[in-house]
Parts: structure tokens; C-alpha cells; sequence
């Protein structure tokens, strides 16, 4: 299964360029006989499609295994990338660079999204880790959703403050949108997405034993408060990273976890890399349905996540019950 996943997700990243409102060529797109910048078929593909699909590939798939992650740590299958407040951090920064962007010169959105997503994660840690030896994952959940709905307040104000054109290009990103034309966010966030990933290759093995409980766990000689530490950052730079590129595009980390181990299984060892690769797939095929289903018009790709993610929440609330 994991060997499928693995060769279904370049296939997708190569053919999604080639779906659009705009047919293009293969002959046309690799010719060279004609100069590139004369070939437009090239230049659809190479600037305005391709970057969009590499983005959606390390999104979903960082996405993914995000939510493989705070599933293990937080104990709880309905947790998502999102539950802590990391996104809600990261979508104020955005917000403020795009509401009061000529006041902060220093920070495009890709940076200040980061620089929320940080904030979050601080606050988050430090009430968690208060009074407590380690994390109490009872707190760190109660002062995520806490921190969560207090962001999403401030979110409002700073809409409710800004104007036509700068309230409809937050909405537009707020949705969750890969509008992605060139290969710049992508380089700058695959140095966080990369640390993330060797943690969490680190992390599969006490993942495994972090479901068993903490005191499980700690008998069978892990370190549960490093664990535990390791993969709430971990989880939340891959989180924020994410976001800084794609938005906060919604219900990836659910759906493909949960789909991934009805393929594998439970064991964290395959779990993790099926949600990278598949979660990258699903992502781009779900970018390739917002670039066509009301072409030319492009829809924000979380309107898709949502729509299929929706029904599969409320299924696995019920399935939990």
C-alpha cells in the first residue's frame, strides 16, 4: 500500500499541470525546438501550474502527518492540525500583513503567518506546562481551544477594521487558497517541513507507545515528557509551515489519517509516511476539482476539503460514539 501511495503522488504532481480550463500539449510543453519564452504551453506549466502542484503536495501531505501526530499526542482520533490554535495564530499574522501590510515592511505573509503560528504555539506550551511535570494534554487541548476562539475573534476585528479589497483578499486566503505562482514560498518552507519530518521519523516508534497512556509508556522505558514535547512542536512547525503556503486549508489532517490506517493499519512506522504521500495526492487532486469544476472561475481548495471533509467529521463523531 505504501509503495501505491508512493508512485500515485508524482503521478499526480506531473499530470494535475496538464488539467485546466486551458488545454496544453505535452509535445508543446517539453519541445525543444521552440524557445521557452515563445512556447506558451511551457510557461503555463512550468510557472502557473506546476508550483501549484508541488504546493499542494507538500501541504496535504505535511497536513497529514501533522494530524497523524496531535491525533497520537492529544490521545483523541478527532483531533486535527488545527485544534491547538496554531492555525488560528498563523491566520492572524496573515491577516494583519494583509489588512496593515504598508506598516509592516519586513513581514510578507508567508513570515508573519509563521510568526503567529509561533505565538500560538508559546502561549499554548507555556499554559500547558505550567504546573505540570511535562504536558498535561488535558490543558494543552482546554488552552487550544481556548486560544483558538480568541484568535478567531481578533480575526474578526481586523476584518471588520479593513476595507472591500483587503477583506475579500483575506476571506480568499482565510478559505484556504494555493494560488501559488511561483517557487518561492515552497523554498522557504521546506527547511521547516524538513525538520518536522525527521522528527517525526523519529517519533513513529513512541507514538506507538504514547497510545498505551503516559504511565504505559514511561514502563516501557520511553521518556514520555520528551516524546510528548518533541511532537507538539514538531506538529505545530509542520502546522504553521503548511499554513504560511496554502492557508488553512481544513479537514486534510482528519480525513486521510483515518483513511490511511483503515489501508495499514495502526502502526505509527506506516501511518506517517502513507499520510505524507497520500495526503499530498488527495491535495492535489482536490486543487485540480477547485481549477475545473466552475472553470474558469478557481475556487479556494479548502471549499473542497470542506465539502468532502464535512460528512467524513460527522461520520467518525458517530463512529467514536
Amino acid at each position: 500500500m505504501l509503495l501505491i501511495c508512493a508512485a500515485a503522488l508524482p503521478v499526480a504532481v506531473l499530470a494535475a499541470p496538464f488539467i485546466g480550463s486551458t488545454p496544453i500539449a505535452i509535445s508543446q510543453v517539453f519541445s525543444r525546438t521552440l524557445p521557452f519564452d515563445q512556447n506558451v504551453d511551457a510557461q503555463i506549466f512550468f510557472l502557473a501550474r506546476l508550483p501549484r502542484a508541488l504546493a499542494a503536495a507538500l501541504v496535504g501531505g505535511t497536513l497529514a502527518a501533522a494530524g497523524v501526530v496531535f491525533q497520537a499526542l492529544l490521545r483523541n482520533p478527532l483531533a486535527t492540525p488545527y485544534t491547538l490554535g496554531v492555525s488560528a495564530g498563523a491566520s492572524l499574522g496573515a491577516m494583519l500583513v494583509i489588512t496593515f501590510g504598508a506598516r509592516v515592511p519586513f513581514f510578507g505573509i508567508a513570515g508573519a503567518s509563521m510568526a503567529g503560528a509561533f505565538l500560538a504555539v508559546m502561549v499554548v506550551y507555556t499554559l500547558a506546562a505550567a504546573r505540570h511535570h511535562g504536558l498535561s494534554t488535558t490543558v494543552l487541548l482546554l488552552a487550544g481551544v481556548t486560544l483558538n476562539s480568541f484568535f478567531s475573534a481578533l480575526i474578526l476585528f481586523v476584518q471588520y477594521v479593513s476595507d472591500f479589497a483587503q477583506s475579500y483578499r483575506a476571506l480568499r486566503w482565510l478559505m484556504g487558497d494555493l494560488d501559488v505562482v511561483s517557487y518561492t514560498p515552497l523554498v522557504g518552507a521546506l527547511p521547516f517541513v524538513g525538520l518536522a519530518f525527521l522528527a517525526f521519523a523519529w517519533l513513529a516508534r513512541p507514538l506507538n507507545l504514547l497510545s498505551l497512556g503516559a504511565d504505559g509508556a514511561g514502563a516501557r522505558g520511553l521518556d514520555v515528557t520528551v516524546a510528548q514535547r518533541l511532537a507538539f512542536f514538531s506538529a505545530s512547525l509542520a502546522t504553521g509551515a503548511a499554513v504560511s503556503v496554502g492557508g488553512p486549508i481544513g479537514f486534510v489532517g482528519i480525513i486521510v489519517p483515518h483513511f490511511v490506517r483503515l489501508l495499514v493499519g495502526a502502526d505509527h512506522r506506516l501511518v506517517i509516511p502513507g499520510s505524507i504521500l497520500l495526503g499530498g495526492t488527495f491535495l492535489v487532486a482536490c486543487d485540480v476539482l477547485s481549477r475545473t469544476v466552475l472553470a474558469p472561475v478557481e475556487m479556494p481548495v479548502g471549499i473542497i476539503t470542506a465539502i468532502l471533509g464535512g460528512p467524513f467529521f460527522l461520520w467518525m463523531l458517530l463512529r467514536t460514539r
